[in-house]
Formats: structure tokens, sequence, C-alpha cells
């Protein structure tokens, strides 16, 4: 898992490039060029960056509605995921799927999910379909806090470990379920406790805001999945620094306690860390952000000038065809 300095500068440039088109995209919307739902990752960027970065190539990962992070982690360009964001034809997902809904299966990425928890069933289909063909592959399924109170995630995870599946179940416990704090709508807080109940190995990380510390987390649970010994759970509390989608007042939230999460802001830790451990220097993530500062505004212009889908697919890519 030892990173070279390359890794290191790759990484923050996934966590900045996230952290941007998250904020452009929040623009976007307020201008009405966005339309529907949009769930901003900002904050969260050390989760996802963290775990793609472990990850294998055979290994599959299937997450919730605020996907745009993974999205681009995996591989897929700002130009796609903006793309998609307007509803263009040019779109990860030919402008179909929207916020909600982007996925690429040629990069084992098996989307973003509207539906709060139905995809835990799916990720345990997609492990014992691995688990049946000899694969050695892994399920590194994402969800957040509050899709533990429903019943796909008991479903899930108790089938996980009847048919002892491969599969990660990695909680972001972002400190709420919509407007909801864990502890008015969990009678369990320790959300990894639950996991006790069908005898699944659990941990909790509580610093998910290092990017570092989530790869170290996320590796040593993936090497236990992969070493024949079924399940694991992990829960990683992290912090969304912008309200559940774009119409919450966050009025529920304490300044004091935004304040204190933001002094903990994920990319500003990373950058501390690669500047005092001398991995690279100030000047060269300079250069990183400003680099993708044109990046994503090259996006938007790809973006906007892009084609609206034809009428005359409007029945396109409803099924899957074997051809």
């Amino acid at each position: 898992m030892a990173l070279k300095k390359k890794d290191h500068l790759e990484l923050y440039r996934q966590m900045v490039l996230i952290r941007r088109v998250e904020e452009r995209s929040a623009e976007l919307y307020q201008a009405g060029k966005i339309g529907g739902f949009l769930h901003l990752y900002i904050g969260q960027e050390a989760v996802s960056t963290g775990i793609v970065s472990v990850r294998q190539p055979q290994d599959r990962i299937i997450t919730a509605y605020r996907d745009h992070g993974v999205a681009l982690n995996v591989g897929i360009s700002a130009k796609e995921v903006i793309a998609e964001l307007l509803g263009k034809e040019t779109g990860i997902s030919k402008g179909r799927g929207g916020s909600m809904h982007m996925a690429d299966v040629t990069k084992n990425y098996w989307g973003g999910h509207a539906i709060v928890g139905a995809h835990l069933p799916i990720a345990a289909g997609m492990a014992l379909g691995d688990q049946y063909e000899g694969n050695d592959g892994v399920t590194i399924c994402m969800f957040g806090d509050g899709a533990t109170n429903i019943g796909f995630f008991h479903e899930g995870v108790n089938l996980s470990k009847v048919w002892n599946l491969p599969v990660l179940w990695l909680c972001e416990n972002n400190q709420y379920g919509m407007g909801t704090a864990v502890g008015r709508a969990s009678a369990v807080e320790q959300i990894h406790m639950k996991a006790e109940g069908y005898g699944i190995p659990h941990s909790r990380l509580e610093d998910g805001m290092d990017i570092m510390k989530v790869r170290e987390a996320v590796g040593a649970a993936l090497d236990h999945i992969r070493s024949g010994k079924g399940p694991y759970f992990l829960e990683v509390i992290t912090y969304r620094f912008e309200g559940h989608s774009m119409g919450d007042p966050q009025r529920y939230r304490e300044k004091d306690e935004v304040t204190k999460w933001e002094k903990n802001d994920p990319i500003g830790i990373y950058h501390r860390y690669i500047v005092d451990e001398k991995i690279a220097t100030k000047a060269d993530l300079d250069k990183i952000e400003q680099t993708i500062e044109a990046e994503v505004a090259e996006a938007i212009e790809f973006a906007e000038s892009s084609p609206d889908p034809g009428f005359d697919t409007l029945f396109d890519y409803m099924y899957a065809s074997k051809e």
C-alpha cells in the first residue's frame, strides 16, 4: 500500500476535482441548468478516494445517490459527469440517469441508486455471482447511516453472512439521514454494532476525513474478505459540509458544529500531510489546483454545448442486450 510521490499527487488531484465539480455543479443548479435533485459530496472526498485507491480492478463498487465523487474516482471524466448532470447525450448515462444514477460497468462501477438502501440486496447478489463463478473480486457497497434503519439493509447483510459472501459493507456515517441526526433515528448510534447481530466482523474508523486512515482501514477490511472469511462491516465517520440536497436550508445544524468539522476539511488535512512529510511542495499542489480549475471549466463548456437526447431515442437503453 506504499505510495510514491506521483500516487499522492494523483489522490490529491482526485479530491480537488471532486470538490471543484461539486462546487460548480451547485452553481449550475442555482442557475437552473440542472434539474431534479443534486446531492453534493463536499466534505466526504477522503472516503470515496481512499476506497477506490485500494480496491483491485476485479472489485465491484456500488453506492447510493451521492455518487458523483465515486464516479470521478473510478475514472469517469468530469466532462461525462457534468454532461450527465445537465441531462446531455454525452453524459455517462446518456443524459437519462442524472445526478443519482451514474454508472460505468466497464470500470466495475455499478452505480448510484436513488432509492435509499435498495442497492444493498443488489450488492449481495453481485457478491453471490462472483462467489458462484469462482471470481476473486470483492463487492464494495457504500451507503449512508440512514440506510441502516430500513429492511433492505437487514435483508442484504443477513444473506451476506448466511452465504459467506465476499462483500464489504461500508457505511459512510456523515452524521445525518437527510435532516435527522443519527441518534434521533437509530437505536444504535455506533452503526457498525448492527453487524454484531449477524455475526459479521466489524469496526469503526473515527477519522474518515483523513484519506490515509481510510486507505488503511479499507485495505485491512478487503484483505480480511479476500482471505475467504466472508463479509466485513466498516463504519467510516465523515461529514457533509453542504445540505442533504440543494433544497436543504440546514436549520437542524448548529453553527459551532459546522465550524468544528470544517476545520477538519479532508483536502486541507491531506494538503498538510503531503507538505509536512515533504512528499511534495505547496507549489506542486497549487499547480494541480490550477489545472483542475481549467479542467472543470472545459468540462462545463463541453456539457453546455452538448446535444440533448433526441426524442427518437426515448425508448433506447431500456433493456440489456447480449450482443
